[in-house]
């Protein structure tokens, strides 16, 4: 594979270091993150990989039901 070299300031450089995640590279990040856009067709493919226990699950169902009951969490529109 072909590469190139560039330039960036040491700001932009920890600004990179710091969204890296462990084991990715920097052309990795930044095809991720100025690659292609995202689709509803890729969340839908990241939510059929996802896999939620039933405890999970329910706490985020409760957490959805204390939100509505609350009239700061959840103004009426």
């Amino acid at each position: 594979m072909a590469v190139k070299t560039i330039t960036i300031d040491v700001e932009a450089y920890d600004i990179l270091a710091r969204r890296k995640r462990p084991g990715q590279s920097f052309s990795q990040l930044v095809k991720e993150t100025f690659g292609r856009v995202k689709t509803g067709r890729d969340l839908q493919a990241a939510l059929a990989r996802t896999q939620l226990s039933k405890e999970t699950i329910t706490a985020i169902d409760a957490v959805v039901r204390r939100r509505t009951r609350s009239p700061a969490s959840a103004p009426k529109l």
